[in-house]
């Protein structure tokens, strides 16, 4: 009896270790990483075998733990070692991203494997935002090539809302603006995003996520202009995305203006410093105040340094031609207002008499 008792504990431990060990063996990444490339070579090129495959294999492979092995091979063939190259010593697959062919309706299947695997698999939706942050870090490890399809791989993801459009703060590392990768990757990512979608969509997506004030960024610091973005970006066939950015930095201005306006009022600065003031931003910003003009006048008049006298002299013969027709549109109803709150001063005035 002794004796057996004795024995009890030896024969636990031993059961003990070898499911340690056997756990060991499950968990191991390299393991996990042949278990893929051997299924997606059986599969083939053929992305609905893979998307099956893919599915399957999730309920015997551990995808929450080796979700960034699993993202590597299907985007890259392999594990990823830092910086974006592949270790020679590792198993590889040509069923991956890096070795399709680089157009977009490759792209648009490889999007509709990584949809359905996340839809099917929703914990793996922030590894894999993670997985894309990480290879937009990684853009100069890989070839131009690889880029471009990566690029237009994650503008189909992020106009099927896979993606968040946040992933893009990564394309604002220093070192990929400076060498002009961000901006390349730019315009093969937005080509496919617009054409999934269209520029109201996307210019939506990034605002969700404050984004929309930021494109400039993609270029370094001496040349972040609405001159070169729209340059850069028209040339490369994006003038939508061009004269959204136009159009961002010019309601920005104008806000600006006015704000600014607002608070030389309230401290009452003389006139003149005023004028001098909007006189420079609309020579700095080539009259893109237009839309403007109206909200400045009013300002004007509210602080009372025009009166109406003025202001309706204006309106009847003293503009210029340039932008004439826009700036009557505008003023008409202010005009409007004008008269005929001096039409009644007048009749108030004949009354009292």
């Amino acid at each position: 009896m002794n004796n057996q008792k004795q024995q009890k504990p030896t024969l636990s431990g031993q059961r003990f270790k070898t499911r340690k060990r056997d756990e060991k063996e499950r968990f191991d990444p390299t393991q996990f990483q042949d278990c893929i490339i051997q299924g997606l070579t059986e599969t083939g090129t053929d992305l609905e075998a893979v998307a099956k495959f893919l599915d399957a294999s999730g309920a015997k492979l551990d995808y929450r733990r080796y979700a960034e092995t699993l993202f590597d091979i299907l985007v890259a063939g392999g594990m990823l070692a830092p910086g974006g190259t592949l270790a020679d010593d590792m198993m590889r697959t040509d069923v991956c991203v890096f070795a399709a062919q680089e157009d977009l309706e490759t792209m648009q299947a490889f999007a509709q494997v990584f949809n359905k695997l996340i839809r099917r698999y929703k914990y793996l939706e922030k590894g894999f935002e993670d997985e894309v942050k990480k290879l937009l870090l990684f853009l100069k490890g890989f070839s131009e090539s690889e880029r471009n399809k990566l690029a237009m791989l994650t503008g189909v993801l992020l106009a099927n809302g896979t993606l968040n459009a946040s992933i893009l703060n990564s394309l604002y590392n220093e070192n990929l603006v400076k060498e002009g990768v961000s901006a390349a990757f730019a315009v093969k990512l937005f080509k496919s995003w617009i054409n999934e979608k269209d520029i109201n969509a996307v210019a939506a997506s990034l605002r969700k996520v404050s984004m929309d004030n930021r494109l400039m960024e993609l270029f370094p610091a001496n040349k972040q202009s609405v001159e070169h973005f729209t340059k850069y970006f028209t040339e490369a066939g994006l003038k939508e995305l061009s004269e959204y950015v136009r159009n961002q930095q010019t309601i920005g201005a104008r806000k600006e203006l006015q704000k600014e306006l607002q608070e030389q009022m309230s401290r009452g600065d003389p006139f003149k410093d005023i004028i001098l003031y909007v006189k420079e931003e609309m020579k700095k910003n080539n009259i893109h105040f237009m839309k403007a003009f109206q909200k400045i006048v009013v300002l004007f008049y509210k602080a009372e340094v025009l009166s109406e006298e003025p202001i309706l002299k204006w309106y009847k013969d003293a503009h210029v031609a340039k932008g004439k027709s826009v700036f009557l549109e505008q003023m008409k109803k202010f005009v409007e207002w004008l008269k005929n709150a001096e039409e009644e001063s007048e009749s108030e005035t004949e009354e009292g008499d």
